[in-house]
């Protein structure tokens, strides 16, 4: 029998000996790591906008099917929910986090007596378009194989959706683990990492508390609106939930999502068609990690995270994750643009947010799909289930 050792058991034991190992290593040791960690930044900073490119414009082109106002209304609760979700995690990380550590610690990397190894190597990679022309253009192509039907240019992004899906699956998620061993195994050598580790312990134990508010929210608007007991709907959700810790994928959880979210008594055909809609528009959960870690880690190298400068990005979060893909930190793939973009995240910071999210990632999708169900029945009952009998 295969024994399937799981990504996340990997990040813990690469970051385990990154630190292990850096707090030893000598120099010649420490710019090897830094030889491959740079490497592969260079690679991930490559792909960003094809990531964007090839799941936006076809996840985009897909929400052009169906009936007219019941995907209006879903699109319009699911993009909502998460931008409540963001706006709730940033007021709390910002609020809690502070307690537990001191601002600006990673920045002490920086100063020339704790400097970070430097790369053997400088192998340059640019991208072949910039992350907001990548939008830009997803958005434009989206928008317009939804309104002309062209089957000639859907299915081209759907093949080069399933090139980048695999290139993401076999080769980005592998090699993580030793891109993670390596920035832990250099911020050790340089003698920054103490502050990290437990900003991973403070981050992990409110995420999942955000995440739990988060459902009680939905569920509680949902049981109001269709005078049901809140916590009998979210009882009634949870084998969607604890699937989704295994799977770690929303599209491969949705056989039972559609089974419990039938089971609260919703229109079955709103159900059949909202909740896979919502496997790839609705991610109030990971949108809670992302911008929690987003947080934590800008407070590690000083920055002031402002409500100001979070909101933007809380909005374009919640655009560019459309049709993540499906696969363990998809999420946090697609909004790597925008960390560096909109928040001017470098390499070092991008990798810590990769792995604070992953550490996440089954909780932050088990909260996506079970909101699933309580937004199928917000629809519901804006609908009637009127118009799910024309689809």
């Amino acid at each position: 029998m295969k024994f399937n050792f799981g990504l996340l058991p990997r990040i813990i034991v690469a970051i385990a000996l990154g630190v292990l190992i850096g707090s030893f290593a000598p120099e010649w040791l420490a710019r090897i790591f830094a030889t491959f960690t740079t490497i592969f930044g260079n690679f991930l900073n490559f792909i960003v906008p094809l990531i964007i490119l090839g799941f936006i414009a076809p996840g985009i082109a897909k929400l052009g099917k169906g009936s007219g106002k019941l995907l209006g209304l879903a699109t319009f609760f699911a993009y909502a929910s998460t931008i409540i979700a963001g706006t709730m995690a940033f007021f709390a990380a910002t609020t809690i986090l502070p307690n537990f550590m001191q601002g600006g610690s990673l920045s002490a990397i920086d100063d020339p007596e704790h400097a970070l190894a430097t790369s053997f190597i400088a192998l340059d990679m640019p991208p072949v378009f910039g992350v907001m022309s990548a939008l830009i253009l997803a958005f434009l192509l989206g928008i317009g194989m939804a309104s002309t039907g062209s089957k000639t240019m859907f299915s081209f992004f759907d093949e080069f959706q399933a090139i980048i899906e695999k290139a993401i699956t076999y080769v980005i998620i592998p090699l993580l683990p030793f891109h993670i061993f390596g920035i832990f195994g250099n911020m050790a050598y340089g003698g920054a990492v103490a502050e990290i580790l437990s900003l991973f312990a403070v981050v992990f134990v409110m995420i999942i508390i955000l995440h739990w508010v988060m459902l009680l929210l939905q569920y509680t608007t949902a049981g109001t609106l269709n005078g049901r007991n809140p916590f009998s709907l979210l009882k009634t959700m949870l084998p969607a939930y604890f699937t989704a810790l295994g799977t770690q994928s929303s599209a491969a959880t949705i056989p039972v999502t559609v089974r419990q979210a039938r089971k609260t008594g919703a229109n079955e055909r709103v159900i059949d068609f909202a909740v896979p809609l919502f496997a790839t528009i609705h991610l109030s959960g990971s949108t809670i990690t992302i911008v929690s870690c987003a947080v934590g880690v800008m407070l590690l190298t000083g920055d002031v995270a402002s409500f100001g400068s979070i909101l933007p990005f809380i909005l374009m979060l919640g655009v560019t994750m459309i049709a993540a893909p499906g696969v363990p930190g998809g999420a946090v793939m697609a909004a790597i643009g925008l960390l560096e973009t909109m928040l001017g995240f470098d390499s070092t910071m991008v990798a810590l947010m990769i792995a604070l999210y992953l550490a996440q990632d089954s909780f932050g999708t088990a909260t996506n799909v079970t909101g699933d169900g309580a937004l199928a029945m917000i629809v519901d009952r804006f609908t009637n289930g009127k118009q799910a009998a024309k689809l």
